[in-house]
């Protein structure tokens, strides 16, 4: 149960560093380009990877800081910092053929069901 609510609490404080992330960019940036979202999946790849060391590799290893900082707060603050890992996990495991469809199907195949989803809902 201790996760859950580190989880919960991470979450929320990623969504809110999210937003807060994101209007900067754009008012430093303006919005010709998505510049707040790529802001944010760099920002939370760069800590994902960073941080995934430090707490796994070098730290105790408690799952309620894992649980708070990897899943909640970065999971929140951006998806792209999880498949960012996972996709390095399976290069590091050698698994270079899942790691490509890895990366095809989360980019090509999402954006495709994103714009699929958007047809749909016009249909309504």
């Amino acid at each position: 149960m201790n996760n859950v609510i580190a989880i919960a609490i991470g979450g929320a404080f990623g969504a809110v560093g999210r937003y807060a992330t994101s209007v900067w960019v754009y008012q430093l940036l303006g919005r010709s380009f998505p510049y707040g979202t790529l802001a944010v999946n760099f920002i939370g790849s760069l800590a994902m990877g960073f941080l995934s060391i430090i707490i796994i590799e070098r730290l105790s290893n408690s799952p309620e800081l894992r649980a708070f900082l990897l899943i909640g707060f970065l999971g929140s603050y951006t998806t792209f910092a999880t498949f960012s890992i996972e996709t390095i996990n399976l290069i590091t495991a050698g698994e270079f053929v899942k790691a490509g469809l890895n990366m095809f199907l989360s980019v090509f195949v999402c954006v495709l069901a994103c714009w699929l989803g958007m047809i749909m809902g016009r249909q309504i």
